[in-house]
């Protein structure tokens, strides 16, 4: 039973996994080279709190069982289980990893937080290569269930099992990818949408807040729900999948989406700014995160509801 963890790298994800395993009733050290790391963690800690609560605690939740310490081979010292969350640059990672490994005993799991880094790649540096894993999770961490569990040449599938079981245990949805590849799953069908939205404020067709108004008001209600594949099923009526792809299956041949992404120029970066601090008007990031985070909670209640009718 993993009942300590070592969350190396506090930022935006490290923090959320702070939280998360908190609320799940486990222990956690803490480490990050920033000065005064902790005073931030603290405060986001004491922030979020209520929003977990929200949400609901596992049992032996307890906001103060964390500690913080001045280096990796401290906060390592002792743990179940260990959750790196530092910048998404291989020699980074392979420098920490070396380290993580060096002070864990080959028995603790080691997961990467990394979003398309191979895990091949990261554990080419350590001598316990079987037990190192990528656990990537979705911002915010401490709502969101969904983390991706890659392994790369050399991690043993029991260590895949087992980070499995423990993501589970915190509440989470793992989804294991079968097959080593950039960016897993999540991130490039994300990447996708992505490259698309900057050619089409790149090329002045359309403003930030219309190509989200776009996905909220339409296909991202039915993503919540189904995702893009079980979606298009429902589009073919009776015949389904079969019927919707010989309907609509020819228009893929029509050049409507660029895959390359267009060159960030300054007047790109300049319209993505604007619009986006457009579309948030006068709301602070904590502001707009709270309303997220509050927003989240009740759709998941209700995606909850129906996927636990069978779904």
């Amino acid at each position: 039973m993993i009942q300590s963890v070592a969350v190396i790298g506090t930022g935006v994800i490290g923090t959320g996994w702070a939280l998360r395993c908190l609320a799940g009733g486990r222990r956690v050290e803490a480490f990050d080279p920033s000065p005064n790391f902790e005073t931030q963690l603290e405060a986001e800690i004491e922030r979020l709190w209520p929003v977990l609560e929200k949400r609901g605690l596992g049992t032996h939740a307890d906001p103060s069982q964390i500690r913080y310490h001045p280096s990796i081979a401290e906060a390592c010292a002792g743990v179940d289980f260990v959750q790196e969350s530092a910048p998404e640059v291989l020699a980074i990672k392979q420098t920490l990893h070396a380290e993580i490994d060096a002070a864990c005993p080959p028995e603790v799991i080691i997961a990467s937080s990394s979003s398309g880094l191979l895990p091949s790649e990261i554990q080419s540096v350590c001598a316990h290569p079987e037990r190192l894993l990528i656990g990537h999770p979705f911002n915010p961490v401490y709502l969101l269930p969904l983390v991706e569990v890659v392994g790369g040449k050399n991690t043993q599938p029991a260590a895949l099992d087992a980070a499995s079981d423990f993501y589970r245990q915190l509440g989470m949805r793992p989804l294991r990818v079968r097959n080593e590849i950039e960016g897993y799953l999540s991130d490039r069908l994300q990447e996708a949408l992505w490259r698309e939205a900057l050619h089409l404020v790149n090329d002045g067709i359309a403003t930030t807040q219309e190509l989200d108004d776009a996905i909220t008001y339409g296909p991202g209600l039915r993503w919540a729900m189904m995702g893009t594949c079980l979606t298009f099923h429902l589009a073919g009526g009776q015949g389904g999948m079969r019927h919707m792809l010989e309907q609509f299956g020819p228009a893929l041949k029509l050049p409507w989406t660029k895959l390359e992404a267009p060159d960030l120029s300054e007047r790109l970066i300049d319209e993505m700014v604007a619009g986006t601090a457009a579309q948030a008007g006068s709301k602070s990031i904590a502001e707009l995160e709270s309303m997220r985070d509050q927003c989240l909670i009740e759709i998941m209640e209700v995606v909850e509801k129906y996927r636990s009718a069978g779904l």
